[in-house]
């Protein structure tokens, strides 16, 4: 794999290939803040202090997930459709694995990405569970002068190959593990930054406005948590049950939680089993 194919081959400025470092969000952040321009892409062979949403940790064994980040400056866009940028990268990560590994992916809100996971015994009838394959952080770089638009970095994790006992917690998987037609990282890669600048180019050219970029439905048909009842730990540690209705055009959980409506912008979401 190198950077340079990459980069012709998918869109982006400039790929940089690392074989090791401790976060590539962190790395981009501090570039964006020293004032590099959009359009560049850090892949790591091996993340030893990668960071997932709410701060938690994500660690992978080297050569065995994808850490890939890039940075963006969404001129132009009004601010409160910012929160589209982490959801439709989501978006590209369910594209690149139906079309490079044939995984039928879905997302819970915000942005995991689940793939189906044949129960170790499954009994006649019984569905596929839907495990964490994939997960998203984008974090906001304001602009030096305080007046031009924000850069932001939007980091991807994807577990390619570990096994069962080399992931966090037993509701994560790897592509291996959902039996994926391929597990090639760099096939993974290309197919995920080829969807993602396709998906971040048409957003743009809309100004950023999901409806008019076709993307707020396509994330609701690929969205599991709507029509599910759910858990939502919110970043004030409340914790909320409800049904989850839909997702609005900023991008925010609708859920009916004891007969009241509740429009959530964070938290994090737990499918209960009925």
């Amino acid at each position: 794999m190198t950077g340079s194919g990459l980069a012709q081959t998918t869109g982006w400025r400039r790929v940089e290939v690392l074989a090791e470092t401790g976060s590539t969000n962190a790395d981009l952040v501090a570039r964006a803040r020293a004032g590099e321009p959009a359009g560049l892409v850090l892949v790591a062979d091996h993340q030893t202090a990668g960071r997932g949403r709410l701060d938690r940790s994500w660690v992978a064994p080297p050569g065995s997930s994808i850490a890939v980040s890039v940075l963006v400056h969404p001129a132009g866009v009004d601010p409160r459709w910012l929160a589209w940028l982490p959801l439709l990268a989501g978006l590209a990560v369910v594209d690149a694995l139906e079309s490079e590994c044939r995984l039928a992916a879905r997302l819970k809100w915000p942005n995991d990405v689940l793939v189906p996971v044949p129960a170790a015994k499954p009994f006649e009838g019984q569905p596929a569970e839907l495990h964490k394959v994939a997960g998203l952080l984008a974090e906001l770089v304001p602009a030096a002068d305080g007046a031009s638009a924000p850069s932001v970095v939007v980091g991807a994790g994807i577990n390619l190959t570990q096994s069962v006992d080399q992931l966090p917690v037993h509701t994560a998987t790897s592509l291996r593990l959902a039996g994926a037609a391929s597990t090639d990282r760099d096939g993974v890669l290309r197919a995920y930054l080829t969807a993602l600048h396709l998906r971040y180019q048409s957003w743009l050219a809309a100004g950023g406005n999901p409806v008019a970029a076709g993307l707020d439905a396509a994330y609701r048909d690929a969205c599991a948590t709507l029509g599910e009842r759910v858990r939502v730990q919110l970043p004030t540690g409340e914790p909320l049950i409800g049904l989850a209705q839909t997702v609005d055009d900023e991008g925010r959980l609708v859920l009916l939680a004891d007969g009241v409506t509740r429009v959530l912008a964070a938290g994090d979401v737990v499918h209960l089993r009925t």
